[in-house]
């Protein structure tokens, strides 16, 4: 049975990665590249989003991150009101 606890094997993959030879950083990057799945990679290399907030978006940001910070949940019947989902369309 393969061993599921990885994070040894990562912790010695970043300490291999700090040692690898200046001359074979390029190589090394571009075969860990290859082993990430298409996606992650995609999300890694996309632009920043540079569109800015509107006055509504930062302050639904910024009271998001308040909730987040007490830890608070957001009711469902907000999230369904939010989403213009009512309780009979859930049938």
């Amino acid at each position: 049975m393969p061993d599921l606890d990885t994070s040894a094997d990562r912790r010695e993959l970043h300490a291999l990665v700090d040692h690898i030879p200046e001359p074979d950083v390029a190589s090394a990057r571009n075969y860990l590249r290859s082993l990430v799945g298409p996606v992650e990679l995609a999300l890694r290399n996309a632009p920043a989003d540079d569109e800015p907030m509107s006055q509504h978006e930062q302050e639904a940001w910024e009271a998001d991150e308040l909730r987040r910070q007490r830890s608070e949940e957001i009711p469902h019947e907000e999230v369904l009101r939010e989403l213009g989902i009512t309780h009979a369309d859930l049938r």
